[in-house]
């Protein structure tokens, strides 16, 4: 029982953490001086290879992960991804529509290729190989914890009812260098095989 206690224990403080300090989040880019722009750089350090720039009035940019003193902000540039100056970007807070999904949010698998994306009440399912086809959301659970973005979706699949679970973990696309902070496991229908994906909250 005391193990149990302390595993239950270990098991909120461990929420709480994730609580304090959630990515990925959408950042506005805020005090760059007018005519100037925003670096990014291949890593966290001032000194590193610009490889992009992002304008002084960019917004809903995702940061998916941060270096450990959380003075630089990781974010996709291209196909690759880079760090800017947390100095420099202001949180916007991940909003949340009526279906609980973020705003914005698409997901994204490979072999074989299909996308995902919230449209306000479905998910909008594409492949290269068809149209693209609306599936209505039935519920999409949260955890009930402010800025946990973990959902589990249900939804009406190709051939029956389909379940995908989403939930923060560092994921690539295997085609690209860029990184993705959402990870997904979803099923489009009871005798649908499951596939892995990335998603991002900005599309």
């Amino acid at each position: 029982m005391r193990a149990l206690y302390a595993g239950l224990i270990m098991l909120g403080f461990s929420v709480l953490v994730a609580r304090a300090d959630p990515l990925p989040q959408l950042y506005d880019v805020t005090g760059v001086a007018a005519g100037d722009r925003l670096n990014i750089r291949a890593a966290p350090s001032a000194a590193s290879d610009i490889i992009g720039a992002l304008d002084r009035d960019a917004r809903g940019i995702e940061v998916v992960a941060r270096n450990p003193a959380g003075t630089w902000g990781q974010v996709n540039a291209g196909e690759r991804a880079g760090w800017v100056s947390m100095r420099y970007m202001a949180a916007r807070g991940v909003r949340i529509d009526h279906y609980n999904l973020p705003d914005g949010l698409g997901c994204y698998g490979t072999e074989p290729f299909w996308s995902l994306a919230n449209t306000g009440g479905a998910l909008r399912y594409q492949t290269p190989d068809g149209p693209a086809r609306e599936l209505p959301i039935s519920i999409a659970q949260d955890s009930r914890l402010a800025d946990d973005l973990r959902r589990m979706i249900r939804f009406a699949g190709l051939d029956g009812p389909g379940v995908g679970f989403m939930y923060p973990a560092t994921c690539t696309d295997g085609m690209s260098d860029r990184v993705f902070g959402l990870s997904i496991s979803v099923m489009l229908g009871p005798d649908s095989p499951m596939l892995n994906g990335c998603c991002s909250l900005s599309r």
